[in-house]
């Protein structure tokens, strides 16, 4: 099954119900999907839960998002960076909550909802108020905290390329949560910079098999590659 090829980030992104969970990737800037957040601010959804790294960084589209009210809750691990503002200012009027996750539980989170997992132990928060009202057990002789996964409606994801059947590449550090958040939501838009055909992509260096993606819109300078003997594209451009 191939994945739809959108022509506008709003076309792409659909219905986003309100009240819906939508995870975001990018770790600050990097690997953020700022043209499907863009769209998400058009679309006009609220009530939202935005499962992310960060809260925003200064005007980006993220931190406008929380600032239009449209973010109910947020799950994430920074949400205090020095123009965080956005967020701070909705915090303290009491208008957002916040479920700070440590970011290597954040990641494997998400990662067992994409599995299919049933949570994991972990001693990472054990002994802090982010344990409160969770099992504990020891294991081994060390004292660890029960985390449940973490699933989502939608994944908004940035990679670099993708082919026909939305099978994906990412560029450097831009990688960071968008693999496994493609893997933990019912439904995950990707935008990405290359489209090339199906084949044309080393199996080897696909990071986010394309069953995982519902559709893909080219943004940033789109360069369409037709006619490329398979193998060509890599991780390298």
């Amino acid at each position: 099954m191939s994945a739809r090829l959108a022509q506008t980030a709003l076309e792409a992104l659909g219905d986003v119900a309100d009240g819906s969970t939508v995870m975001i990737g990018g770790f600050g800037p990097a690997g953020q999907p700022a043209e499907l957040v863009e769209a998400l601010l058009e679309q006009g959804a609220g009530d939202l839960v935005v499962v992310s790294n960060n809260a925003g960084n200064g005007e980006d589209a993220l931190a406008r998002l929380i600032a239009a009210r449209r973010v109910r809750r947020i799950v994430c691990s920074f949400p205090r960076q020095v123009d965080s503002w956005h967020f701070d200012a909705a915090y303290r009027a009491g208008s957002i909550e916040l479920e700070l996750v440590p970011q290597g539980n954040l990641a494997e989170r998400i990662r067992a909802a994409g599995a299919g997992l049933g949570g994991f132990f972990t001693p990472t928060g054990y002994g802090t108020p982010l344990a409160a009202g969770k099992e504990t057990r020891v294991i081994d002789g060390v004292p660890m905290v029960f985390e449940t996964p973490l699933g989502a409606d939608v994944a908004l994801v940035k990679a670099f390329r993708s082919d026909g059947a939305g099978n994906l590449v990412y560029r450097k550090t831009a990688r960071n949560f968008g693999p496994v958040m493609a893997t933990a939501a019912r439904r995950t838009v990707v935008q990405v910079k290359e489209t090339v055909p199906t084949g044309s992509i080393d199996p080897e260096v696909v990071v986010t098999p394309g069953i995982y993606v519902d559709a893909v819109v080219p943004v940033d300078s789109v360069t369409t590659l037709a006619g490329a003997p398979a193998g060509t594209y890599g991780v390298r451009s």
